[in-house]
């Protein structure tokens, strides 16, 4: 699929694995981080004008509402480069989310498409069937001017799913098994190809979870077949024809995995790997004290729901700090319609604005020495989420959320 759409972005028939190409694209990304320095090397090149005004999207996500004076300015770096060429997806306090959810809700990334931002994890949008991948701040600076960038097309792995996830097993399960079973670097500059009829049971956030993990295994990009599930999320939401690519019966794979879903139980990644992953049967005794849900990876309605049925009626262990991220306004807003917030509230939960504050140790939820979180995010490296001799636990909302009430990772309970 990937080689494919690399191809008809190229002007190409055909392209082979290794082979450089330069590419038209049909989004940018940037982020109030990675932003500000795209724009900084955007004017020291001289660039004088942006090729699209409607395919860049400017998300100040990171550490926005601002933590201090630096974040501030970053901001307006990016507030100004917005209003200097009238860019139409700009997105600042109050209108803004977690950019890899934002980007689908507002319909701005779409099956076919090649997407690239300034952030490694817009590897996301593959679940849409689309092409897309992080990039540097400079090469997307370059990108904002000429609307194309250069690729060295990557060979494929092939995941063929089978049967269907348990209760309570997710999307945030299937790519924690998979990254523990090939390796942080399994999939090192590969696309990762996820097929078979294992995928039709899977929900188009749990797609969007296991899309946004590609990078954990060192993937290119993550991308899903374009189904039923697929064009119903479009639908409504993308107000421009797209384009159907599917993968030739004879297509050539460096490797298939065959996974049975019905099979995978729940999985947490153990400090300091999303690849050093156990089964929750197999965690033994790990007290925390903090749980985040909320992230690029899961912070979307479903997710809450999750979490809400869990908590309801529950409360928060004492020695744990529950913070709980919607991942954009319209998902904060359902959760208040739905009576979430206040089933989080009264758990004794916090709810914090749409940001991605404690997943990179931003703000919102920093930890102190010695202090263990269990956490939705993607990424648990030394140091990720604050000090270097802290510790994060990855896991799915289910498993954060009864983890939250016990005050130690712990499988979720059935619930009724």
């Amino acid at each position: 699929m990937t080689q494919k759409i690399l191809a008809a972005h190229a002007g190409l028939d055909n392209v082979v694995p290794g082979q450089l190409i330069t590419a038209k694209v049909d989004m940018l990304l940037a982020n109030d981080i990675s932003g500000s320095v795209s724009v900084n090397v955007f004017d020291d090149a001289g660039f004088e004008e942006v090729f699209d005004k409607s395919k860049i999207a400017l998300v100040m996500d990171h550490f926005t509402p601002n933590k201090d004076i630096k974040s501030a300015e970053q901001c307006v770096t990016c507030r100004t480069f917005a209003k200097r060429f009238d860019i139409d997806h700009y997105y600042d306090v109050g209108t803004m989310g977690i950019e890899h959810a934002l980007l689908p809700e507002k319909g701005l990334v779409a099956a076919g498409e090649i997407i690239v931002g300034a952030d490694s994890h817009t590897c996301t949008y593959g679940a849409l069937g689309a092409f897309s991948t992080g990039v540097g701040s400079t090469d997307l600076a370059a990108s904002m001017a000429t609307g194309q960038t250069w690729f060295k097309v990557p060979s494929a792995l092939k995941f063929n799913l089978t049967g269907e996830l348990q209760e309570d097993v997710s999307g945030k399960d299937v790519i924690l098994h998979i990254i523990g079973m090939i390796g942080v670097d399994g999939a090192l500059y590969k696309s990762m190809e996820f097929t078979g009829p294992g995928v039709a049971s899977l929900s188009i956030d749990d797609r969007f979870t296991i899309c946004n993990m590609a990078i954990e295994a060192g993937g290119k990009n993550g991308i899903f077949p374009v189904d039923k599930t697929t064009k119903d999320y479009m639908e409504g939401r993308v107000d421009r024809e797209y384009t159907i690519y599917e993968a030739d019966l004879d297509a050539e794979y460096d490797q298939v995995y065959d996974i049975d879903l019905s099979t995978l139980k729940p999985t947490v990644a153990f400090p300091h790997l999303p690849g050093n992953s156990r089964t929750i049967d197999k965690v033994g005794d790990v007290p925390i004290q903090q749980s985040v849900i909320g992230s690029c990876t899961n912070g979307r309605l479903s997710d809450m729901r999750i979490a809400a049925e869990i908590l309801k009626g529950q409360k928060v262990h004492p020695d744990v700090r529950c913070i709980i991220v919607p991942a954009t306004q319209q998902i904060y807003k359902e959760c208040i319609k739905l009576g979430y917030l206040e089933t989080f509230i009264d758990a004794g939960c916090v709810v914090s604005t749409p940001t991605c504050g404690p997943c990179m140790g931003g703000h919102m939820g920093i930890l102190a020495e010695g202090e263990r979180c269990v956490s939705t995010t993607n990424r648990n490296f030394v140091g990720r989420m604050g000090h270097t001799k802290s510790e994060i636990y990855l896991a799915s909302p289910a498993v954060a959320a009864a983890s939250a009430i016990a005050g130690k990772i712990v499988a979720p309970e059935r619930r009724v």
